[in-house]
């Protein structure tokens, strides 16, 4: 089994805590069921008054143990960072997920990280944590460390979509197909909050400023979790810098994912027509949120026949929005 032995310390980017409660995954999505496991987390520190930290492997460990295979991402370092502050974590730090992390036997793994740097009191996970080896079974489990290192191991039932067993898991495959599949609004009531894409706004076609509806041309990472092709209402907010949400900055928009099949075109974009909004956002960050799927992607025989559409999509939209307050 390999060990530690020549791999750089994994601790040094980690604060001297003393004693603390910890979690630690991917919290991809940072959906109902990771809610669960950072409430637990909060309450667990503030039951022991200790610390609560939050570990976040990055890039996704899929990319490491299955190359080429990096799901879309549902959100952003940032913003898991961000929602971990409204969770009530005290302390999220990174572990970047690299071949010294993938290669580390489970035992060196808790060693390091959670006992001897962090001196974990209670480490809080979802029930179907495990470490994986390669994609294989899982080698040793976190109950088995925790007797043998003396800390608590709390592990914290799967959360269903609905009110009984036959309710599919809220993971982060489930959200997923979801997103993938245009289901934008299932996607939201897993996540607890719109499914969003972040990036900045880039140089389009200009297109939309001449049919009068101007959009606004996302720029976003390629593993991004962009929904199926089509129209979507939504809304557009506003990052800093380091992407956090101005929340007071804001605005509801119609949302086109897809080729411009009316212009021929070939390259996928995200382009959202902000409604009743007229000022420059190129070079901005934002973060653009899908509520409901309106239509998918039609190709119109003309230029009049799209603009009744793109007008009938503003008003559906414009609805949305007034029934969502």
């Amino acid at each position: 089994m390999p060990t530690s032995e020549g791999l750089p310390d994994l601790r040094a980017d980690l604060p001297q805590l003393g004693r603390c409660v910890v979690t630690v995954g991917t919290f991809d999505g940072m959906h109902r069921g990771h809610a669960e496991v950072l409430g637990r987390t909060v309450a667990a520190s503030r039951r022991l008054g200790l610390p609560s930290v939050m570990l976040a492997f990055d890039p996704h460990p899929d990319e490491l143990t299955r190359p080429g295979s990096h799901p879309a991402v549902l959100t952003t370092v940032a913003r898991r960072a961000e929602l971990a502050v409204e969770f009530g974590i005290d302390v999220f730090r990174v572990v970047p997920f690299d071949l010294h992390v993938a290669r580390l036997a489970p035992p060196d793994f808790v060693r390091q990280l959670l006992v001897e740097r962090l001196h974990a009191a209670e480490v809080v996970v979802g029930a179907s944590f495990g470490f994986e080896r390669d994609g294989s079974a899982p080698t040793a489990s976190l109950a088995d460390l925790a007797e043998r290192f003396g800390f608590t191991a709390t592990f914290v039932e799967l959360v269903r979509g609905g009110g009984d067993a036959a309710s599919p898991v809220v993971s982060s495959i489930y959200l997923r197909s979801c997103v993938a599949s245009g289901e934008v609004a299932l996607a939201g009531a897993g996540l607890g909050r719109p499914h969003r894409i972040d990036g900045v706004i880039e140089h389009g076609d200009h297109r939309g400023r001449r049919l009068g509806f101007p959009t606004a041309n996302l720029g976003f990472d390629r593993f991004a979790a962009v929904p199926a092709d089509g129209v979507y209402g939504g809304r557009v907010v506003f990052l800093d810098q380091w992407g956090q949400t101005d929340s007071a900055a804001a605005g509801v928009a119609a949302v086109s994912v897809g080729t411009n099949p009316t212009f021929d075109g070939r390259q996928r974009r995200v382009e959202a027509h902000i409604l009743d909004w007229d000022q420059d956002l190129y070079g901005r960050r934002v973060g653009i949120e899908f509520t409901r799927r309106l239509r998918g992607m039609v190709r119109y025989d003309d230029i009049e026949s799209l603009v009744t559409q793109m007008k009938q999509d503003v008003e559906q939209t414009r609805a949305l929005s007034a029934v969502s307050r």
